[in-house]
């Protein structure tokens, strides 16, 4: 992926790219462009399923949700490209590596974001997703299928969160999970007074990014035009 800086530079190259989309292509890029949000994130810690995992990926892009933070302990990151249908493609994916402080490293960066951590336990005596205010950016933290999240994430995050249940089971799957709780968030944000879209910028850099990932050898397109275009 071709990362430019310079705005100016990179509108140029944003014309140039266009010009191997189709129309149609084109304006669906820009239509989904517009219900894009960095207002509500994603944290998956350790999930081991690659069909979770990319079922929660595809929960993402069907929201709207652009980022996905993905804290790896014992298991690495992979999606199921049959399940995720591509989502990952669309997404903006933040991976912390293995380390000894890679979970406070992720929640450290929410907070200088200004995301409100939301670990999701399902303990009956904490809030639920109804008390929960959409003016206040959220990152929802999900753990492992099994164990849940671990007691650090917990340690590290501003509260907790759960889905009302009136059964005998104690908790939802982490995609169905993720899938009920981004339901309610982003309907009720999209109709709150939450100025919730991307910035101008945020809008642009995206935008440059999916046309890399819709033109076939686009980086070796972008060389060329930067070559032909360089000032001696």
């Amino acid at each position: 992926m071709v990362n430019i800086e310079d705005k100016n530079l990179r509108a140029r190259v944003v014309e140039y790219l266009q010009q191997f989309i189709t129309e149609k292509r084109l304006e669906r890029l820009a239509e989904i462009l517009q219900y894009r949000t960095r207002h509500v994130t994603v944290v998956l810690e350790d999930l081991f399923q690659a069909q979770n995992i990319s079922a929660v990926l595809r929960t993402c892009d069907c929201y709207g949700v652009q980022d996905v933070h993905v804290i790896q302990h014992r298991n690495e990151f992979e999606a199921n490209k049959d399940i995720s249908m591509g989502a990952d493609k669309w997404l903006s994916i933040h991976e912390y590596p293995h380390s000894d402080h890679n979970v406070k490293d992720c929640i450290d960066r929410l907070h200088e974001q200004g995301y409100w951590v939301a670990a999701t336990l399902p303990d009956e005596k904490k809030r639920t997703i109804f008390d929960l205010p959409v003016e206040q950016k959220t990152a929802f933290l999900f753990g492992t299928e099994l164990t849940g999240l671990s007691d650090e994430a917990v340690k590290y995050a501003d509260g907790n969160v759960l889905i009302p249940m009136y059964g005998f089971t104690e908790s939802f799957n982490i995609s169905n999970s993720a899938a009920i709780i981004l339901s309610h968030f982003t309907e009720k944000m999209r109709h709150s007074d939450v100025n919730w879209q991307l910035s101008d910028e945020e809008r642009d850099q995206i935008y440059f990014e999916w046309l890399q990932k819709t033109v076939k050898d686009s980086d070796i397109i972008i060389e060329h035009f930067l070559k032909k275009n360089e000032h001696p």
